[in-house]
């Protein structure tokens, strides 16, 4: 006879340590950290963009562009959606664009930045 499991999802605070959190984010940030990707993922934080969108809007070669994405992908960064003949590519969760395009304007050296950064 089958019974009802009491179950319910864990966030990630009650599954690791602050060490064991910091060890699963590091390679997240450290693909954020490449100044070609962190630009492919501003973009994207503005919206969903196939390929060749991207590459007119970075000014990179499409080669390096899918390779970036490629290395997004595999940190769960980015999604792809096929579309027709193209792909189509998305931050992972709107979550993450607002503290991308936040970290982007303190690291920024304007004004704006400097006194986001410094109050």
């Amino acid at each position: 006879m089958p019974q009802d499991l009491d179950v319910r999802l864990l966030g990630v605070d009650e599954l690791t340590s602050p060490a064991d959190r910091a060890r699963l984010l590091a390679p997240r940030l450290k693909a954020l950290g490449d100044p070609n990707r962190l630009h492919l993922v501003l973009l994207l934080a503005e919206g969903p963009r196939s390929v060749r969108e991207l590459t007119e809007a970075a000014g990179m070669r499409q080669t390096l562009v899918s390779h970036h994405l490629a290395l997004l992908r595999e940190q769960g960064l980015v999604t792809v959606t096929p579309r027709g003949r193209s792909n189509v590519h998305a931050l992972c969760c709107e979550a993450l664009a607002g503290p991308v395009r936040a970290l982007a304007t303190l690291a920024a050296l304007t004004p704006a930045g400097v006194e986001a950064c410094c109050r």
